[in-house]
């Protein structure tokens, strides 16, 4: 969302800055030119974002295929993999071969349990294609749309200096919202 916000923002006000400058006393070109940039810009994040989740998730998808198959095949070198894993973490090998044991008795636990710590995938961590496409596509039109805003208010260039002001006010606002979860100092984040 983050990056769907700031992207449609930054893009969306380059783009209107770019014709806002050349079509000055022509604000109807810099509003198609905005709301063009917004939909483009938008479709493109929204597309991309739900390709690269889905791939994702084929992986995912292949990995467990596979993983299945490696447990029905050979469940012993598959037990010796998950036990180097829990000595690597620092367990001693007696404690490894009785997670390890305990973990084999159930066939989904076993895979579910094989994909996280070999592979490190999991199917709870990952979202949805379509979620992460339409948020993908909200938060870079909500970006998008902050520079093309002064134009449907004002003409000339005190829409292109007030579209300018507006879209750095978003920015700095939108790292000081997001320093609200990352715990640092709202100001740094914001002029980030």
């Amino acid at each position: 969302m983050v990056f769907g916000a700031s992207d449609g923002l930054v893009s969306n006000l380059a783009l209107v800055m770019g014709v806002g400058a050349a079509a000055a006393n022509d604000p109807g070109a810099v509003i198609i030119a905005g709301i063009a940039g917004l939909l483009a810009g938008a479709f493109s994040m929204a597309v991309g974002e739900y390709i690269s989740v889905r791939s994702q998730r084929e992986i995912l998808d292949y990995q467990i295929e596979l993983q299945k198959t490696q447990l029905r095949e050979d469940p012993a070198s598959e037990a010796a993999i998950l036990r180097s894993i829990y000595m690597a973490k620092g367990l001693s090998s007696a404690e490894a071969a009785l997670i390890v044991d305990r973990v084999m008795e159930d066939h989904g636990r076993a895979l579910d349990t094989f994909v996280r710590e070999e592979i490190g995938l999991s199917g709870e961590t990952m979202g949805s294609p379509t979620a992460a496409g339409v948020s993908s596509f909200t938060a870079f039109a909500i970006g998008a749309i902050i520079p093309v805003i002064p134009y449907l208010l004002l003409g000339g260039m005190a829409a292109f200096w007030v579209s300018l002001v507006v879209s750095v006010v978003a920015l700095f606002a939108l790292g000081a919202v997001v320093s609200l979860l990352t715990h640092r100092p709202p100001l740094v984040v914001g002029a980030r």
